[in-house]
Parts: structure tokens; C-alpha cells; sequence
């Protein structure tokens, strides 16, 4: 396996002659959780929906297992094993939370028209689900309707289904967004679980997030890398102080 899961060189994304992301090379190493921070605006969400194919660059190259994905969709690099989240939970709330699984799971059976048949049909997925609860901590809220879930479960219910996947990559959009500090301490600690045998990338605010979690850093700062290394490397560089920070 190659040192790096993901490599982009020279990326860039332009709207209407406005750079959002210029020339950004990242390499994210496998088995890490790599951060991806900066101040509102800096390129981070659309580094996250070039790399997943939610838009296409303008410029540069993604590479994934070091082949070249750059013209792929979206459906082709998730089934290659980089799966994303998003800053707003994707969960149906109509549904309970081994329902929310089950249906990702159900993905191993391409184009099946499972709606059309009886439950009887599906139950062989129950374990699994039940197991991806177990992982996130959701094991005693197999029945509950996602709906009536509080914020942090969802989060935690999100990451189950994306789990179903069996993705070798995660990528995590601001995974602690709106939580109350327990909550906090919860995702974080499922991260780190969740991170002992698949590469992670995230883009988070709480800086105390990324110190406790990541084994590397890439700061953002108007669409370019501003520095990237351990949370010691960038607190101390002067431009990520002034550009992150404010100091």
C-alpha cells in the first residue's frame, strides 16, 4: 500500500475568475487522521467536495491508491472506499436508527428493488447493524427514530451508516459542528476508535479537536496551504497565528 491514500497536486477551483482553491498539494498519509483547518472562507468544504467529486477542479489532479481520479463521479470514488460526511446530519429521520444502518448496508446489493419486498428479506443485515451501532455507541437506540435522537447521537448514527460503506477513508465535515461538550468528548473518542484501521480527513473549528486527534495538520488561509505539520508545527508559524488566530 502506498505511503499516501490521497495526494492532490496543484489543485484549484475558480467560480466566475474567483479563486476558492489555488494550487493546493495535500497528501494525506494512510492510516492517519489528517486535519484540514482554517478561518471561514479559506477553501476547506471545497477542498472536501473536490476531493469527493461534488465539483470538479479547475485545475490540478486527485489521485486515490496513487490512480488518478480527478474525472471521476462522485458514485465511483465512494465505491472505491473514500466516503464522506457533511456539516448537516444525513439521516432519515422517519426511520429508526438499525433501519438507518440496514438501508446503508443494503448497498452490497447494487440495484436490488428491496422496497418491493417483505422484511423477511432484509434481516440478514440485522447483526451487522446491530454490531455498527455497538461501534458508535448507539447500540441502545436501535429503535429510536432518528428524529427523536439528540444532535450528537445523530452524528454518531451519521458515521454508523458511513461505516456500512466499509470506506478505507472517512472523510469527516466538521464532525463536532453545534454539539454540547459531552458530545464532544463522545465523536471525538469514537474518532479515535474509528481511526485505528482506516485514514481519516476532517475539516473542524475546535481547536482543542484537532490537537487531542490529529497526527497532522494542513492550515488553509484563502484557498492556499498556509503551513502543514503536527498541532506544535502550526501553533507556533507566525502566519497561521495571525490568519487563524487573530494574533
Amino acid at each position: 500500500m502506498s505511503e499516501y491514500l490521497v495526494e492532490t497536486e496543484n489543485l484549484c477551483k475558480e467560480f466566475k475568475g474567483f479563486a476558492a482553491v489555488s494550487n493546493v498539494t495535500l497528501k494525506v498519509r494512510t492510516g492517519s487522521i489528517h486535519a484540514l483547518i482554517g478561518p471561514n472562507g479559506a477553501g476547506k468544504t471545497t477542498c472536501f467536495n473536490l476531493l469527493t467529486k461534488f465539483l470538479k477542479p479547475t485545475a490540478g489532479t486527485i489521485r486515490y491508491r496513487g490512480q488518478d481520479i480527478t474525472d471521476l463521479p462522485p458514485t465511483d470514488v465512494a465505491r472505491r472506499g473514500m466516503v464522506r460526511s457533511f456539516q448537516i446530519s444525513a439521516v432519515f429521520p422517519g426511520m429508526t436508527a438499525l433501519e438507518n444502518v440496514k438501508l446503508a448496508l443494503q448497498r452490497a446489493r447494487g440495484g436490488s428493488f428491496d422496497f418491493w419486498r417483505s422484511r423477511s428479506a432484509l434481516r440478514a443485515y440485522d447483526t451487522r447493524a446491530r454490531e455498527l451501532l455497538d461501534d458508535v455507541g448507539l447500540g441502545d437506540f436501535a429503535g429510536t427514530m432518528a428524529a427523536e435522537m439528540p444532535y450528537g447521537r445523530k452524528r454518531a448514527l451519521e458515521i454508523a451508516t458511513t461505516l456500512a460503506l466499509d470506506p478505507d477513508m472517512l472523510l469527516l465535515d466538521e464532525p463536532m459542528a453545534g454539539m454540547a461538550h459531552e458530545e464532544i468528548d463522545r465523536i471525538s473518542a469514537l474518532i479515535r476508535r474509528i481511526g485505528k484501521n482506516r485514514t481519516i480527513l476532517m475539516v473542524e473549528h475546535n481547536l482543542n479537536v484537532v490537537a487531542d486527534l490529529s497526527d497532522e495538520i494542513t492550515v488553509l488561509a484563502r484557498g492556499e496551504i498556509l503551513a502543514q505539520g503536527s498541532y506544535r508545527d502550526i501553533a507556533d508559524h507566525p502566519g497561521v497565528r495571525e490568519a487563524y488566530l487573530g494574533v
